[in-house]
């Protein structure tokens, strides 16, 4: 869905870690026509809760739409969007790059270094470097490794959580609707 207005907005989304729930979430996205930029899912502190860190393109009434379904769904215990100045967002990118010369090798370990870019497996014809940060420091290096010959390249998907004392907090959600022996407000 391409809306005029739409930005990239972030939600982070805790439900219950069980089978079947990240279905049910990504359900509702295709049901209502909204593709999902980016998709990361992880356990908590608690082994019963997963966090599910979902990016879409997206205006305000979109994301207000998305997130009262959202928050509908019975495994899901609290909905919150992450906004920009009160978040961290980061991913995991890995880029396997064609290193055949011990000069090239030299060059790509610079670059990986001014990116603090961590050397993760070295091979006589490559070399794989593992990059966090956000998407522009990723495509930024992507470019400058282009040059080298790009093998393969995985992204995780965004994880973000909120600066400072912020939490997933959702006053919206009764915490009593549900059996959790932890308060996430």
């Amino acid at each position: 869905m391409n809306e005029p207005n739409a930005i990239r907005r972030t939600l982070s989304v805790l439900v219950e870690n069980s089978a079947g729930v990240l279905s049910q979430v990504s359900r509702l996205f295709s049901r209502k026509g909204y593709n999902i930029e980016s998709l990361a899912v992880g356990t908590t502190d608690d082994p019963t809760v997963s966090r599910i860190t979902i990016e879409v393109m997206a205006d305000g009434p979109m994301i207000e739409q998305i997130m009262n379904q959202l928050r509908k769904q019975f495994p899901v215990y609290s909905v919150q969007e992450l906004l920009p100045e009160r978040s961290i967002r980061r991913e995991l990118v890995m880029f396997k790059v064609k290193a055949e010369t011990h000069d090239i090798r030299n060059e790509i370990i610079q670059i990986a270094n001014i990116f603090r870019a961590s050397i993760i497996d070295v091979s006589l014809k490559s070399l794989t470097l593992a990059l966090i940060g956000d998407e522009t420091k990723a495509e930024a290096m992507q470019k400058l490794l282009e040059a080298f010959g790009i093998l393969e390249l995985v992204r995780t998907g965004m994880v973000a959580l909120e600066r400072g004392a912020y939490t997933i907090g959702d006053e919206t959600k009764e915490q009593a609707e549900f059996n959790l022996g932890k308060n996430f407000l």
